[in-house]
């Protein structure tokens, strides 16, 4: 008898038990899902859309919605600061040119990673791509995708790329006088930003710096005034075209993709489009840092994209959680793989499989660590659009290559002082 009562207490306390979990099951099942909200560029959406749905499919207690936002980068960063503006964004993550860094962070708009991703959330980075994500020792950003500034080349024309400016125009007026191309060398010549990070790879090339630290964020500089000069250069002596200065990203691509020239200054996303059916130059390319004076380093301007957390976000756990899952090694292998994309972890520059599928990852990563940030300051696009267009002049015109870059200079100190900032104060931590 007694055994039979203990048996009915067992059963009794088994059947709750079962009930109080199925219970505790079916409230957190039931629970309302964090829903974390991402601004992305309209290419960047699309391109992880495959991601976001795993993710949501895989997840009960968080869920990713993204805001599918323009294709230009400029005006991506003004629906983002519109919002923010009214003091109640309705994001939690947003996807950030690595130059918007600094202006976010000195308004308030972010809030530091550092307490979710750790001291080394870095680490596993190439160098190159460590760069750019700190501001006064805080990590405000989680790079997503790297990009860099390259040199694209002829195989078919040349034996090797040039390493000088010398260099690149010898070949280019041998192979124009010999009817094989019609232009030498195009590039993105537009008033835009492009051609900021054009300038910037040639100013270090010529031993110069543009940034923190020197008068004149270092326009004054004659390594500026060689790299202004050298591009005047080639428009004048018909090494370049003179719709360069109307060329921006796609129309320099046209111009070599038709095999119009032998030199094109691009992003990596332009190998895949050489390589297309219809291409004239398809299986004919290769790639390397821009040319630099003997003894200077061949720099590529960086141009990563990252992942940053917005301040008065609801729920910054959950959108630290969907942070760390898209920029995570799965999700970057995914966009390597079907996109093309660079990615920015060593483990998968190492990878023998995806190296294999994409041949051109070791030389990505070479030119990746040899990458030179845009100045990281809050005023960086007023800074750029200064020297914008002292080159514009320059490269449309016959002005003084000195001059110019002397103005630009005095412009970008003024800037500064009227913003508060001390001209010529050194570089905060970036990397």
């Amino acid at each position: 008898m007694r055994g039979a009562s203990r048996r009915r207490l067992t059963a009794i306390g088994l059947g709750l038990g079962l009930s109080l979990a199925i219970g505790l099951l079916s409230w957190a099942w039931a629970r309302p899902a964090a829903v974390v909200r991402v601004l992305m560029p309209a290419p960047f959406a699309d391109a992880t859309a495959d991601l976001v749905a795993t993710f949501n499919r895989s997840h009960r207690d968080v869920r990713i919605a993204v805001t599918r936002g323009p294709f230009e980068t400029d005006a991506v960063s003004d629906l983002a600061i519109s919002s923010l503006l009214l003091g109640d964004s309705p994001y939690d993550l947003l996807l950030m040119d690595v130059t918007w860094t600094a202006k976010y962070a000195a308004a308030g708009w972010l809030q530091p990673l550092d307490p979710w991703l750790g001291p080394d959330a870095l680490e596993p980075l190439v160098s190159g791509a460590r760069a750019g994500n700190r501001i006064d020792g805080r990590l405000y950003r989680l790079p997503l995708v790297a990009d860099m500034g390259l040199l694209y080349w002829r195989t078919d024309l040349m034996e090797a790329p040039p390493r000088t400016p010398d260099d690149l125009v010898a070949i280019s007026r041998r192979l124009q006088e010999q009817g094989k191309v019609r232009w030498g060398y195009v590039w993105q010549g537009r008033q835009y930003e492009g051609l900021s990070c054009v300038a910037l790879e040639l100013i270090a090339g010529f031993g110069g710096h543009w940034g923190p630290g020197e008068a004149g964020f270092g326009l004054a500089s004659p390594a500026a005034a060689r790299a202004a000069g050298w591009l005047q250069q080639l428009v004048r002596e018909g090494i370049s075209p003179p719709a360069v200065a109307n060329f921006a990203e796609p129309e320099a691509l046209q111009s070599f993709e038709a095999g119009e020239a032998a030199f094109l200054r691009n992003w990596p996303y332009a190998w895949q489009e050489l390589q297309r059916q219809g291409s004239a130059v398809a299986g004919k390319v290769g790639i390397t840092t821009m040319v630099a004076e003997p003894g200077q380093p061949h720099a590529a301007t960086q141009g990563s994209w990252g992942f940053s957390l917005l301040a008065g976000s609801p729920h910054p756990d959950a959108a630290a959680t969907v942070l760390q899952a898209l920029t995570g090694e799965a999700s970057q292998r995914q966009l390597v793989r079907r996109y093309g994309y660079t990615p920015t972890l060593t483990a998968l520059f190492d990878d023998p499989e995806l190296v294999a599928e994409r041949p051109l990852l070791p030389e990505l990563r070479q030119a990746l660590e040899q990458a030179v940030l845009r100045p990281l300051n809050p005023g960086y696009a007023q800074l750029s659009d200064i020297l914008q267009r002292q080159l514009s002049a320059l490269i449309t015109g016959r002005g003084d290559p000195a001059l110019a870059m002397a103005r630009a200079a005095r412009e970008s100190d003024l800037l500064l002082r009227a913003s508060g900032q001390e001209v010529g104060a050194q570089p905060k931590e970036v990397s």
